[in-house]
């Protein structure tokens, strides 16, 4: 029998796991619990900071509703949310990178024919994005659904104004053809902050932290034999470019936003690679 001290804390708990339990939940409880109990330690957290904590994580909780997963919000700030998408969608170089999902994207978006607009709010700068899915050796892929949405230009997605924005605003899926090619106008995305009124924005504020996302438009590519992406784009000159509040700006989704004449302001091509699944 093991019983609980300071330094035998690790081996005392793990040891209660009983043996016919699921082999991969014993790893991944068995070394939560070893890197818990190593966090506690080497700080040498106090009664007080600990009571603290629950409180913090009680409130996050409490605030969770079926339209706000605090939680996410804490992996997202905490780099916790980009660290699993790393290390779950590891890809050869030349392969479009992953990045957050985020909490804004809405299933059943309308399928739209190339070159539609998708910003029917009538606000912003409208932008004219475009380019190709093509696999790792440059070929077109046929038949890629690619899946837009982003905010609109004060800032808020379509879920969080309803009955003030239009349904489906800035949203929509687009399919290749032969070519590859897709193509759509919406409007120069806007940095916003993500939602600082709870548990987490308190946290930011006391970290001295912004509450900032740069300006970037969501995508989600998937195609029959392909690994699916869930990617963004973004604007290389936005303030929060390189102090994006979750992390989740990567160089390669850097993309060009170039000016253009008409009544379209501005042109945004970028390609998606994919890889085979």
């Amino acid at each position: 029998m093991s019983y609980f001290t300071e330094a035998g804390s690790v081996e005392a708990v793990n040891a209660r796991m009983a043996e016919d339990i699921d082999p991969r939940l014993r790893q991944v409880m068995a070394c939560l619990v070893k890197h818990l109990h190593a966090f506690a330690k080497e700080i040498a957290l106090t009664q007080e900071e600990w009571e603290i904590g629950i409180d913090f994580l009680t409130r996050t909780g409490q605030i969770c509703s079926g339209e706000r997963q605090e939680f996410i919000l804490l992996s997202d700030v905490l780099g916790f949310s980009m660290l699993v998408d790393a290390i779950n969608n590891r890809r050869p170089e030349g392969a479009t990178e992953n990045t957050v999902f985020g909490p804004f994207h809405v299933e059943g978006a309308p399928i739209r024919e190339m070159g539609a607009c998708i910003s029917l709010d009538g606000k912003g700068e409208s932008c004219l994005f475009e380019g190709r899915v093509l696999d790792l050796d440059g070929n077109p892929v046929e038949g890629a659904t690619v899946d837009v949405w982003s905010d609109n230009a004060d800032g808020f997605y379509d879920v969080q104004q309803p009955g003030i924005q239009p349904k489906w605003n800035n949203r929509g899926r687009f399919v290749t053809g032969p070519d590859g090619r897709y193509s759509f106008v919406g409007i120069k995305p806007v940095s916003y902050p993500i939602p600082d009124d709870g548990p987490v924005g308190q946290m930011l504020g006391k970290l001295g932290r912004h509450p900032y996302r740069p300006a970037h438009m969501h995508y989600m590519v998937t195609a029959p034999g392909y690994q699916r992406v869930v990617t963004h784009t973004f604007v290389a000159e936005d303030d929060y470019i390189a102090d994006d509040t979750v992390f989740g700006v990567k160089e390669t989704l850097i993309a060009p936003f170039q000016r253009i004449d008409g009544d379209t302001l501005w042109r945004s091509p970028f390609d998606f690679i994919l890889v085979p699944a």
